[in-house]
C-alpha cells in the first residue's frame, strides 16, 4: 500500500528544519515568560502609533447579549451567530461524527457562546435524529447564570414529513427552531424541482404555516440559491412566508458565485422591498466556492443582516462555508467601519473549539489557515522576528491569547518523565482541556510511556496524545499488540491482537505489500467488516527523529451505512475518518484505522433514511 507523507503541522513555538535545508535551521519565533507582552493588541480604528502608545492590560470585556426574541433583536448592533458545523459542516466528505462527538461539539459551541446551533438534519437517518434530540435535551436546556442558552435548530426540506421529524427532535430544547427551505432560482425550479413559481410559493407558504401549527414559534425559511434568483420573485415569496409565520429569513449564496458588493446589495434590496421584513431577522449563508464566503458574510452584515450562518474552521459542502472564527474576529477588528457591530462570542474559546472540530471531523487544517492554522502566529523571516521582539504590534493585529491560544507555558512547567499527574493536568487545563478523572488517568500512562523515550514533552505532543486518547469514537475494538516484519528480503508480515468491547482477545496474521498494508489486512480478518481505504496521510506533530506521528485515514464501509443527502435527496454512503498518534508510525496507522472502523460500526444498526423525491424538497 502506498504511503503518503504530508508536511508536518508545526506549532507556533516549534523550531523546524526542512528536509531540503538540513544545514540551515529555520527559526520559529517563540516568547519566553520574561517577554510576555505587557499589553494586548486591540483591533480598533485608531492609528498604529496610537495603539502602540496606549497599552491595555485587560482584554476587551464582552458586551451584553440582548434578550432572545425569535423575530426581533432589541440591540440593533447585535449580530446573532448561527453555527451549522453539525449540519452543513458534517456534509464534508469523511466528516461523519458519532452522536457522542456531536454532543461534545455542541457543548463546546455553547461555551463559545453561539446564539443558534443547527444540530443536524433529523430526517437524514435514525442516528441523525437521535443526535439532534440528544443535543436539544442536554445542551438546549443548560441555561447559564446570565440566562443564556443556545437555540437548537433542526434542518428540514419543504415537506411535512421532514418538518415533523425536525420538530420532534428539537422540541425538547428550551428554545427550539425549525429551519425549512425550497429553491427559488430559475435553474433549480426548472431542472431540479420541476415546479412553477406559483407552486414553489404555495409550498413555502404552506410548509412554514405547518411548522407553526406544530407549536414551533421560531421558524427559519431559506430560499435556496437566492443569489441567482429573480429579485421580484424573491421579494414575493419572502413576503408570503413572513405572513405564514417565519421569524428568520436566511439568504443563501448556495453556489458561492456572488461577489461581495452584489451580496451586500442583495441583502439591502431585500430589506427595502420585502413586505413585512421589519418583523423578521435577515440572515446570511455563504458558501466558499470562490473563497469569498467570509467577505460576503461581512458585507451582508454591513447591509443589515443580523444573523450570520457559519461553521467552525469553515468546513462544509464542497469548498466549505464562511468560517466562524474569521467572521467573528473580522467584525471585532473592523468595528470602526461596521458601526460597532458585535456578537456574543467568547473569543477565548475559539482555538479549543477549532481543535475539537478538527479532531472529531478528521478534516485537518492547512497550516496557513487564518487565525487557527499552525502558522497563523508564526514569524520566520528575520525582519518579522526583529519587529516582533521590539513590539508585537508590528506584525500581529491580535494577540493569540485573544482566541485562546497560549503561546508559552505560563506556569514555567517543563514536562518530562519525572512529571506527575498534577503537572500534566495543570498544563492540559492551561491548553483548554477539561478532562474527567478516568481520562486523565488513561492519558497519564500514555504520557509516561512517551516521556520515557523523549527528553521533553511539548504542547504539540500533549495535544496529539489527547486526540489519540480522548477524541475518539466509542471503543468497539482496541489495539492490544502488533508485531510487523518488513524489508527488501521478503513479504511484509503483521500479527495483530485486538480486544473487543466484551473483553475477548482476537489474533490474526497477514502478509501485504508493506507493514501498514499487512497490518490493515490482519485487522480486517478480525473485525470481519468490509471497508475500502480511501485516504491515508501522516504528519509529524513535532520536530526530531523521536517525533510523535499522527495518522489520518478515511474509509467507506461496504455494508449499508447510508443517509439522505440534503442537497439532492439521494441516499448516499457515509465515509468515516479516524486518527491515531504514536512514536511508531505503524502503530499510529493501525490506531487510526481501528478508530475509523469503530466510528463506522457505531452506525451499523442505523437503517437507511427513506428517500424522498427531490421535487418535494431541497436545501440551502
Amino acid at each position: 500500500m502506498a504511503t503518503a507523507i504530508r508536511t508536518p503541522f508545526f506549532s507556533p513555538t516549534t523550531t523546524t528544519r526542512s528536509p531540503s535545508s538540513q544545514n540551515q535551521p529555520l527559526l520559529r519565533l517563540h516568547f519566553p515568560h520574561s517577554s510576555k507582552p505587557k499589553f494586548s493588541i486591540s483591533c480598533s480604528s485608531q492609528s498604529q502609533s496610537q495603539s502602540q502608545s496606549q497599552p491595555q492590560s485587560q482584554p476587551e470585556p464582552l458586551r451584553q447579549r440582548p434578550p432572545y426574541i425569535p423575530n426581533h433583536i432589541p440591540d440593533s448592533s447585535y449580530v446573532r451567530i448561527f453555527d451549522t458545523t453539525l449540519r452543513d459542516g458534517e456534509q464534508s466528505p469523511g466528516a461523519s461524527m458519532t452522536s457522542k462527538e456531536k454532543l461534545d461539539i455542541a457543548r463546546q459551541l455553547a461555551k463559545l457562546g453561539v446564539d443558534i446551533i443547527e444540530a443536524g438534519f433529523p430526517a437524514a437517518s435514525k442516528d441523525d435524529f437521535e443526535a439532534v434530540k440528544m443535543i436539544a435535551t442536554e445542551v438546549g436546556n443548560a441555561v447559564d447564570e446570565n440566562g443564556y442558552v443556545p437555540v437548537i435548530c433542526g434542518l428540514s426540506r419543504c415537506n411535512e414529513k421532514d418538518i415533523q421529524r425536525a420538530w420532534d427532535a428539537v422540541k425538547h430544547a428550551k428554545r427550539p427552531r425549525v429551519h425549512t427551505f425550497i429553491a427559488t432560482s430559475s435553474i433549480h425550479m426548472e431542472y431540479k424541482l420541476r415546479m412553477t413559481r406559483e407552486q414553489v410559493i404555495e409550498k413555502a407558504r404552506s410548509m412554514v404555516a405547518f411548522a407553526r401549527s406544530l407549536g414551533c414559534q421560531d421558524v427559519e425559511f431559506s430560499p435556496e440559491d437566492a443569489g441567482r434568483s429573480d429579485r421580484e420573485f424573491l421579494y414575493q415569496i419572502l413576503g408570503e412566508v413572513i405572513k405564514a409565520g417565519a421569524t428568520t429569513l436566511n439568504i443563501p449564496d448556495t453556489v458561492g458565485i456572488t461577489m461581495p458588493s452584489e451580496f451586500g446589495k442583495l441583502i439591502a434590496d431585500i430589506k427595502a422591498n420585502t413586505p413585512g421584513v421589519e418583523n423578521v431577522i435577515i440572515s446570511t449563508h455563504c458558501q466558499n466556492d470562490l473563497g469569498l464566503s467570509t467577505a460576503n458574510t461581512i458585507e451582508g452584515a454591513r447591509a443589515g443582516a443580523r444573523q450570520l450562518e457559519v461553521t467552525i474552521n469553515g468546513i462544509g459542502e464542497r469548498a466549505g462555508n464562511a468560517s466562524l472564527e474569521e467572521v467573528v474576529m473580522a467584525l471585532k477588528c473592523g468595528g470602526h467601519i461596521f458601526n460597532n457591530l458585535h456578537t456574543g462570542i467568547n473569543t477565548r474559546h475559539i482555538y479549543m473549539t477549532s481543535k475539537m472540530v478538527e479532531e472529531y471531523s478528521g478534516l485537518q487544517l492547512q497550516p496557513h489557515k487564518a487565525l487557527v492554522g499552525a502558522n497563523a502566529f508564526a514569524h520566520e523571516s528575520g525582519i518579522h522576528q526583529d519587529g516582533m521582539l521590539k513590539h508585537k504590534g508590528t506584525y500581529e493585529i491580535i494577540s493569540p491569547e485573544d482566541i485562546g491560544l497560549e503561546r508559552t507555558n505560563e506556569a514555567g512547567i517543563v514536562l518530562g518523565k519525572l512529571s506527575g499527574r498534577h503537572a500534566m493536568r495543570k498544563r492540559l487545563e492551561e491548553l483548554g482541556y477539561e478532562l474527567k478523572d478516568d481520562q486523565v488517568e488513561s492519558l497519564f500512562w500514555r504520557f509516561k510511556a512517551v516521556a520515557e523515550q523523549k527528553k521533553r514533552i511539548t504542547d504539540a505532543d500533549l495535544r496529539a496524545l489527547v486526540s489519540d486518547e480522548v477524541f475518539q469514537a466509542e471503543p468497539i475494538w482496541k489495539l492490544a499488540d502488533i508485531q510487523v516484519t518488513c524489508g527488501t528480503l521478503g513479504l511484509s508480515t503483521a500479527t495483530v491482537k485486538l480486544v473487543g468491547d466484551d473483553g475477548s482477545t482476537h489474533v490474526a496474521c497477514s502478509v501485504g505489500t508493506g507493514p501498514v498494508d499487512s497490518a490493515y489486512k490482519a485487522v480486517d480478518l478480525i473485525v470481519k467488516e468490509p471497508a475500502t481505504l480511501l485516504e491515508y496521510s501522516m504528519v509529524a506533530v513535532t520536530e526530531g527523529i523521536d517525533a510523535i506521528a499522527t495518522t489520518r485515514v478515511l474509509i467507506r464501509g461496504e455494508s449499508n451505512h447510508a443517509s439522505t443527502h440534503t442537497l439532492t435527496g439521494e441516499s448516499v454512503q457515509r465515509t468515516f475518518s479516524g486518527t491515531g498518534a504514536g512514536m511508531d508510525v505503524v502503530v499510529s496507522s493501525v490506531k487510526a484505522y481501528i478508530a475509523a472502523i469503530n466510528k463506522m460500526l457505531s452506525f451499523k444498526e442505523t437503517p437507511s433514511a427513506e428517500k424522498i423525491p427531490v421535487n418535494a424538497s431541497n436545501v440551502s
